[in-house]
């Protein structure tokens, strides 16, 4: 299993849980971004910046993704294309993207913005807590934990 974040709109806090869990699993950590991303140095963990432009990152992540990998993200469609792939998708507070959620968040995104469009002012997502990085956390943990197990 490898690792890929969403990484434009990744919170630095997110990021920094995921290097310790690359560098302590030895897990392959790539982060894909519109602009340059600072990684520590580590021989697992590497930054790729593509150009900008709608989705150019999003694209790049599908491209290179395989079945088994693990993506960091809160894009809905880009969650259901890589599920399609056979990949796994998790959001920055640690809430999976599975087959049975995907049609539901998708069409919920789709009704949200219908009504941004017509006017209505909804809000942005809360400010992460600590209880949406530790949820996170125990997520990550139980999905490395798992592909680790059945690798070896």
């Amino acid at each position: 299993m490898k690792i890929w974040v969403d990484a434009d709109a990744c919170p630095v806090v997110i990021k920094e849980i995921l290097f310790r869990a690359a560098d302590r699993t030895g897990l392959e950590l790539t982060l894909i971004a519109n602009h340059a991303i600072k990684v520590p140095p580590s021989a697992n963990i590497r930054a790729i910046q593509v150009s900008g432009g709608f989705d150019v990152a999003d694209h790049e992540i599908v491209r290179r993704c395989e079945a088994g990998d693990l993506v960091i993200t809160s894009d809905i469609p880009l969650a259901a294309e890589l599920l399609d792939k056979g990949a796994m998708a998790l959001t920055p507070r640690g809430e999976q993207f599975t087959a049975e959620n995907i049609r539901g968040r998708l069409n919920m995104r789709d009704f949200m913005e219908t009504l941004r469009a017509s006017g209505v002012q909804s809000g942005g997502p809360a400010a992460m807590s600590q209880s949406d990085r530790q949820a996170f956390a125990n997520q990550l943990d139980r999905l490395i934990s798992k592909a680790l197990r059945s690798k070896g």
